[in-house]
């Protein structure tokens, strides 16, 4: 199965999304801090990218649909 740009896109910013999440729990999970500082730094890369991802999404694909 072709996936789209859009549904690439799309599915990427999901597993970015998630990434923090998990990242963000394990952090709170563990007993090492140097570990655990290390994934909230994760954390917060992985919800850049979404982030970025998310401004792509919108510009190229979404606002496009609002103008017709």
């Amino acid at each position: 199965m072709d996936m789209t740009t859009k549904e690439i896109l799309k599915k990427k910013i999901l597993d970015a999304q998630e990434m923090v999440r998990d990242y963000e729990v394990y952090s709170k999970k563990i007993d090492d801090m140097e570990l655990a500082d290390l994934f909230k730094n994760y954390a917060e890369e992985c919800g850049i990218q979404a982030a970025n991802l998310m401004k792509i999404l919108n510009k190229k694909y979404e606002n496009t649909n609002k103008n017709k």
